[in-house]
């Protein structure tokens, strides 16, 4: 029975191992592909990055090249005033052809002139309802759209030419606007992938951000403090400079799959922990089923074999007694037959649901240590010891219960070699009666006090090593109390204790 529980042992330590290895591997894999895709993300988003570099510089570009072309058209206007200005001036022999090329030149800028009192004189590039206008004030707010310059021709006679940026500068113009909105749009495409906010050049406002950002979290002040404070946390911001922003930082975090990625292992882990132990006590509850399944199947086969034995043992005692044989003999044999329809009983309610009845336990231990004393050593003494309790009635079976007493007092005498005292004392608080078996056998030492109680642990060289175990659960399953060292000194003794419940 030993050697076989020490190979049931090494081949749950053997199993135990194999499932630690094949875990840690797993854990082992897991990261190493999450490694992996952390760098591939990564290295797309400095891909993504590096394009909203190029993009920004291309849009920086643009609008150089937009305030160029703005000054370029201002210079001609002026340049056309002041060609006007010298035809007016210049004296009589004068050439003016350069001066009229210059003021002819002008096929591409929209320009209204008017004399001093707006009335329009001349027109050059315009179009629409313009066309048809006397008085420059029929413009309205579209006046807005021009600039103007004066030129004098005459003393304090002058003339106003009113002109507007051209048309390919206005298409320009849009180009460029719809650069820089696009250039925000792929900001907020880039949130399928990972979150992404622009800040200004000292990084206190949010001038864009993703559609992964929440709204909740660029409300105030404060919180868009704390979320650029989050992202500058998690990678180093990007700088570029953007059109009427100026410098402007790019700042970005993991994407959410890579987050959740992270933490994977410990997910996986408690998945595989939950699968473990929902197993482990399936296949424990499957186990110990099969158990009862055995020792009920055994107790029930006893309990029949002994029946014939023991109606044979009636019938030849009634058979003694007509011839007479010495009463006290026929007494003793009376008790090892009421004894072994006892022990049948016992074995006939293992598997089933046990009878309770209001019995005072005090009295069957009596009653029991009684029929046990005259049958051990008579160097062995069993005391019982009432300590006062006064109502010591429990539900319990009676058959079961001496079964439990029989066992730890044997187990005492057996731990005393047939030599030492035996009390049992019968206790209670509030709550619980107690019953204390003391021995002075050799003790049990401290590692051993639960495995003991193991289906097959024994130190005698006798045995199954079935009794405690026995005794434990009829104790637990049928009376709903407990059973358990309370306390053991090597060499001195031991203490089992019953515990029940009021």
């Amino acid at each position: 029975m030993k050697m076989k529980i020490r190979n049931k042992k090494r081949r749950n330590l053997a199993l135990f191992l194999a499932a630690t290895v094949v875990f840690i591997a797993m854990i082992l894999y897991s990261n190493a592909l999450i490694n992996n895709i952390r760098e591939e993300e990564e290295r797309k988003v400095r891909v993504w990055a590096d394009a909203v570099i190029h993009k920004a510089n291309l849009v920086s570009y643009m609008d150089d090249f937009f305030k160029t072309i703005r000054m370029t058209e201002s210079k001609r206007a002026t340049l056309g005033v002041k060609a006007m200005q010298k035809v007016v001036d210049a004296p009589f022999n004068e050439d003016l052809t350069f001066y009229s090329e210059v003021i002819a030149s002008n096929s591409m800028i929209p320009s209204i002139l008017t004399d001093a009192g707006g009335n329009i004189n001349s027109m050059v590039c315009m179009e629409g309802d313009i066309l048809n206008m006397k008085h420059i004030s029929e413009l309205g707010n579209r006046r807005l759209e021009f600039d103007s310059l004066k030129f004098v021709y005459y003393k304090k006679n002058y003339s106003i030419l009113y002109y507007k940026e051209s048309k390919i500068y206005a298409d320009l113009r849009t180009m460029i606007d719809n650069l820089v909105e696009s250039f925000f749009q792929e900001i907020v495409l880039n949130s399928a992938s990972v979150p992404v906010i622009v800040t200004n050049s000292t990084m206190c406002d949010i001038i864009a951000n993703s559609a992964m950002i929440n709204a909740d979290a660029i409300q105030t002040k404060e919180a868009k403090a704390k979320l650029i404070k989050h992202f500058l946390s998690h990678n180093k911001p990007i700088e570029i400079e953007l059109p009427q922003h100026g410098v402007c930082y790019v700042l970005y975090e993991e994407s959410s799959v890579l987050m959740q990625l992270r933490y994977y292992p410990l997910i996986q882990f408690v998945i595989i922990l939950i699968f473990v132990v929902a197993g482990y006590i399936i296949f424990s509850y499957a186990r110990r089923y099969e158990q009862n399944q055995v020792w009920v199947g055994m107790s029930k086969e006893t309990a029949h074999q002994l029946g014939t034995p023991i109606s044979s043992l009636l019938a030849w005692s009634e058979l003694l007694k007509e011839q007479e044989v010495d009463p006290f003999t026929m007494k003793e044999i009376d008790k090892d037959v009421h004894r072994l329809e006892t022990i049948a009983q016992r074995f006939s309610k293992i598997g089933s649901e046990p009878e309770l009845v209001n019995e005072n336990i005090a009295t069957v231990i009596e009653e029991f240590v009684e029929y046990l004393q005259s049958r051990i050593s008579s160097k062995v003494v069993i005391k019982v010891n009432r300590n006062d309790v006064e109502n010591f009635n429990l539900p319990i079976n009676k058959y079961l219960f001496e079964w439990v007493i029989e066992n730890l007092c044997k187990n005492s005498v057996d731990a005393m070699t047939g030599k030492g005292v035996i009390i049992i004392d019968l206790l209670e608080d509030e709550k619980h009666f107690f019953v204390d078996i003391t021995d002075t056998g050799k003790g049990i030492p401290s590692t051993q006090f639960k495995r003991i109680f193991e289906p097959g642990y024994t130190t005698k060289k006798r045995g199954w090593g079935l009794g405690l175990t026995l005794a434990k659960r009829i104790i637990q399953q049928y009376h709903k109390g407990k059973l358990f060292v309370k306390s053991s000194v090597i060499g001195r003794g031991t203490v089992m204790r019953i515990q029940f419940n009021k």
